[in-house]
């Protein structure tokens, strides 16, 4: 195999040690735009985690002395193969996450860049005291086998921070994708095949079990997980019998604040888009919108003509904003978070039911000033469901925005910079933006606070995260 061969993209194995390697036990995922099941992937096993992790030893020993710029010219390879390929991994993208092909294709974009930029960081030694006598050293030395367990909402750019991550910094990986969103997780792994040792990049598709199995295995010696904050609390005990290193990258409930200075059409047009791309399935996307009582009601009348607009529909057709939730699973949450709506009392300005029942479509819905203790309010709905809250006074509004107990991001959009700053710097979040919100960066690192995470992915921060600390000291007289 070469870097010049074209992937398949119907045919699907785990990658073990660098081979594509069968399984007595297949599954396969839905595609969620139609229902129609997509192909068959692989079942692990607990022994396939085995040999794995055997592989991801061996090749750790072997990689971790490869000097830095052939680490990086190695990935440098990689990523060009990856955007050789970017139009299959587009589409397959799509068929199995559902977002239009616009935003997959964005996707691919990103995480080519991720490779590139990532691999591009130092992680410098600090000389921390140097005399005559003593030279004291703080660098970062890699852990070992690393493994990334990725969501299903951006299953190529956010399994590629971890990736890029674990490698440059000398360690070897083993992926694990969502079951919902297994295909591009494995097609990464098979590309990477002729680029770098064998066993150093895996990646193994299973089912719900297979997680733990990951977090149990006493080979693996860090985890990075993208998920939610119960699932993510499992993983971090489940670490922490072993003492992992983890990184925990969970569910936000972020919160926008819209002071009266702004200009209404130029702001409303863009937190329209940042409360609903990739159908609301982002953890940072905008889900509590506070908007100032004196502008609220035109606030309110503009996002509703803009966003009524944006195409619902399967993501392979021209122009579509909306695509489907992506499982069964999210999909009958969001039509309970739906019924709520209407058994709470409460009232939408826009949408407020499912949409074509041919997939697990959601039509975009707007709540106008709910409670904060509704539902559509407490709840991070993870669907295109955005309850629009009025408020008064800053100390008023920082205190409700804080009162959620995750903290990933927060934006503030005002004029006035000095006030924008005072109230951004009040929002315990991870993430704050002033005018603008889901600004992120490969360089810059990202991670929450609360109940939304612990650690951070991406920059030279993110590099540490899949590292130790190790101090040596030098005595100059032996």
């Amino acid at each position: 195999m070469n870097g010049l061969r074209r992937l398949n993209f119907t045919v699907f194995h785990n990658v073990i040690n660098s081979e594509l390697a069968p399984t007595t036990k297949t599954r396969h995922s839905i595609n969620p735009a139609n229902r129609q099941p997509n192909p068959e992937v692989p079942v692990a096993t607990q022994d396939d985690l085995n040999q794995a992790v055997t592989a991801g030893q061996a090749a750790f020993k072997e990689w971790r002395r490869v000097p830095l710029e052939e680490r990086r010219a190695a990935l440098a390879k990689y990523a060009d193969a990856l955007e050789a390929e970017k139009d299959g991994f587009t589409k397959l993208l799509t068929q199995e996450q559902g977002k239009p092909l616009s935003q997959a294709a964005e996707e691919i974009d990103r995480a080519v860049s991720a490779i590139r930029v990532v691999s591009s960081l130092d992680l410098p030694e600090t000389v921390l005291e140097d005399t005559p006598e003593c030279r004291i050293v703080q660098r970062f030395t890699p852990l070992g086998v690393a493994a990334a367990i990725v969501p299903w909402n951006f299953p190529v750019l956010l399994a590629m921070g971890k990736i890029v991550s674990a490698l440059i910094t000398g360690n070897s990986i083993i992926v694990k994708p969502s079951p919902f969103t297994p295909y591009c997780a494995l097609k990464l792994a098979e590309l990477a095949i002729p680029f770098f040792p064998k066993g150093l990049f895996q990646a193994l598709s299973g089912d719900d079990s297979l997680g733990p199995l990951i977090t149990a295995h006493p080979g693996i010696n860090k985890v990075s997980f993208t998920g939610s904050t119960a699932t993510g609390k499992r993983v971090a005990a489940a670490c922490g019998e072993s003492l992992k290193h983890c990184t925990l990258e969970l569910g936000g409930n972020d919160t926008a604040i819209v002071t009266e200075d702004v200009d209404v059409d130029q702001v409303v047009q863009k937190i329209a888009v940042l409360s609903f791309l990739n159908c609301s399935q982002v953890c940072m996307m905008i889900k509590r919108l506070y908007v100032h009582e004196s502008i609220y009601d035109e606030f309110r009348d503009k996002l509703v003509s803009i966003v009524k607009t944006f195409p619902v529909g399967e993501g392979t057709k021209p122009d579509v904003f909306f695509g489907p939730i992506q499982n069964e699973m999210q999909y009958n949450k969001a039509r309970d978070l739906l019924a709520s709506i209407s058994s709470e009392g409460l009232t939408t300005v826009l949408g407020g039911s499912p949409g074509d029942p041919a997939g697990f479509f959601i039509q975009p819905t707007i709540v106008d000033n709910p409670p904060d203790k509704a539902r559509v309010v407490v709840e991070e709905p993870f669907a295109p469901i955005l309850p629009l809250l009025k408020w008064s006074a800053d100390d008023e509004v920082l205190d409700r925005a804080n009162a959620d107990p995750s903290g990933l991001g927060g934006s503030v959009w005002c004029r006035d910079l000095d006030r924008a700053q005072r109230l951004a710097d009040c929002l315990d979040t991870g993430n704050v933006w002033i005018n603008s919100h889901f600004a992120v960066a490969p360089h810059i690192p990202f991670g929450g606070h609360k109940q939304s995470g612990i650690g951070v992915e991406f920059g030279v921060e993110g590099l540490k995260a899949y590292c130790a600390s190790q101090t040596v000291w030098l005595f100059k007289n032996a």
